[in-house]
């Protein structure tokens, strides 16, 4: 930090809940121009959340709204990761009561991630939409460490949901649940999960179990980032929508609602939009500012 320069506002807001007992907590710095990386990391592990988001200038030539575009980065407590959704609804809705609803774009380290957010009676909802996804296979070896790491039985996935790492700005192993049971039955070897991700370049994994056509119950372990479980995932979130379309299991054209949270006692709702013709994902949800 610049000699003698005043620490900058350390906001904190909540993702994917209209309640600031719900969703994921996120730190939000809206002016991080005088932080350095190790200052950023910091103040991330100082918090303690998931994630926190940092904002500076735009880069020349991002293509944005005058004075609503941004540079924004992302620590965890251990790290800094180049996508979060949470995070990046978080900032959406304080800026938005700052400088009001509308459409925002965001140079991520992932890439330019657009968000547009609107405010519905008292509730402030953004929306962002991800970089073009991409979905890959899974080693059975790699898989096979995984459910090893989890304690899951290879019997309790959903045989209709092949286990896949799915990129919408951030990488994920997806692994469906055969029973809302198993995914709420949730006691896992930390340091060997933590060792697999950092050498598949994972940033969580997506735990999921099918209630309907639509509705999903959602987990997101998170060793890599220092935090056992996070609360409400929007990269995995848009991950996951783009390998439900890319295998077929929901239509091209859909609205997904997931639910996560519920077993850490902070429930969340993210609303994953698919649209023909457009290979990006758009996540969704309502943010609160906590404090």
């Amino acid at each position: 930090m610049t000699t003698n320069a005043p620490r900058p506002e350390v906001l904190r807001y909540t993702a994917f809940s209209s309640s600031p007992e719900g969703g994921n907590p996120a730190g939000v710095v809206l002016d991080a121009s005088t932080l350095d990386d190790g200052e950023m990391l910091a103040i991330a592990a100082e918090l303690g959340y998931s994630e926190s988001a940092f904002l500076t200038a735009p880069p020349e030539g991002l293509d944005g709204p005058k004075g609503r575009a941004f540079t924004i980065r992302y620590f965890s407590p251990k790290a800094e990761v180049p996508f979060c959704g949470h995070a990046t609804v978080a900032t959406a809705v304080a800026l938005a009561e700052r400088i009001g609803p509308g459409e925002l774009v965001f140079a991520t380290p992932a890439g330019t991630v657009p968000v547009s957010v609107a405010k519905e009676g008292g509730t402030v909802r953004a929306t962002l939409t991800s970089v073009a996804p991409h979905v890959e296979e899974v080693s059975d070896a790699d898989l096979a460490e995984s459910l090893a790491a989890l304690d899951w039985p290879a019997g309790d996935l959903d045989p209709a949901f092949p286990p896949r790492i799915a990129f919408a700005g951030a990488r994920h192993l997806v692994l469906a649940a055969a029973t809302r049971a198993r995914l709420a039955d949730l006691a896992y070897d930390f340091a060997r999960l933590e060792a697999l991700m950092h050498r598949l370049d994972l940033t969580t994994v997506q735990l999921v179990w099918r209630e309907s056509a639509t509705v999903f119950h959602v987990r997101d372990p998170f060793p890599v980032g220092g935090v056992v479980e996070d609360p409400a995932t929007g990269a995995a979130a848009a991950a996951f929508g783009a390998y439900a379309r890319d295998l077929g299991l929901v239509p091209e054209d859909a609205v997904l609602t997931l639910l996560q949270g519920e077993d850490l006692g902070r429930p969340g709702e993210l609303t994953v939009t698919l649209r023909a013709g457009d290979p990006r994902v758009r996540v969704g949800g309502a943010g609160a500012r906590i404090g």
